[in-house]
């Protein structure tokens, strides 16, 4: 049965699926599979293996953490509002972290060989993790609006 209560928590969970499934799949996409990014990453020869010791390692954590959220994103039943947020709040994890690596020294978001175009003057990952904590705002935003309401 649809309440409107529900009816208001579809849309911002809507976008935290939408989110989980980016988190789960694109850095194993964009860092192993996909050539253009995996010729950067993964299969970049000049990586030493400890280096793609920790681009795996946050393939994994990625994958878990999108999978964990769509688990608690799938659940009916009580407690709804909860589980939207807490899901937004581990999706953002590794994006925040994205960001967060940028601030120590000597990172960069991309290697000095590969020569990365930048869309509205930031490169695509920084972009992307933009646009999704931006979407996961959003939600947590209607969310707690909806539990305002009520």
């Amino acid at each position: 049965m649809t309440t409107p209560v529900t009816r208001n928590l579809s849309a911002p969970r809507l976008l935290a699926v939408l989110v989980a499934l980016v988190t789960a799949f694109g850095a194993l996409l964009a860092d192993f599979v996909i050539p253009a990014g995996a010729a950067q990453h993964l299969r970049n020869d000049a990586w030493p293996p400890h280096a793609k010791f920790h681009d795996a390692q946050y393939i994994v954590l990625s994958i878990l953490l999108g999978v964990v959220a769509l688990v608690l994103l799938a659940r009916r039943g009580g407690g709804t509002r909860s589980r939207v947020w807490t899901a937004c709040t581990i999706l953002a994890t590794p994006w925040l972290g994205l960001l967060g690596a940028m601030l120590f020294p000597g990172t960069a978001v991309h290697d000095p060989e590969f020569d990365t175009e930048t869309i509205i003057g930031l490169h695509p990952q920084v972009l992307l993790a933009v646009i999704l904590l931006a979407l996961l705002l959003v939600a947590a935003l209607v969310v707690t609006r909806t539990e305002r309401e009520n």
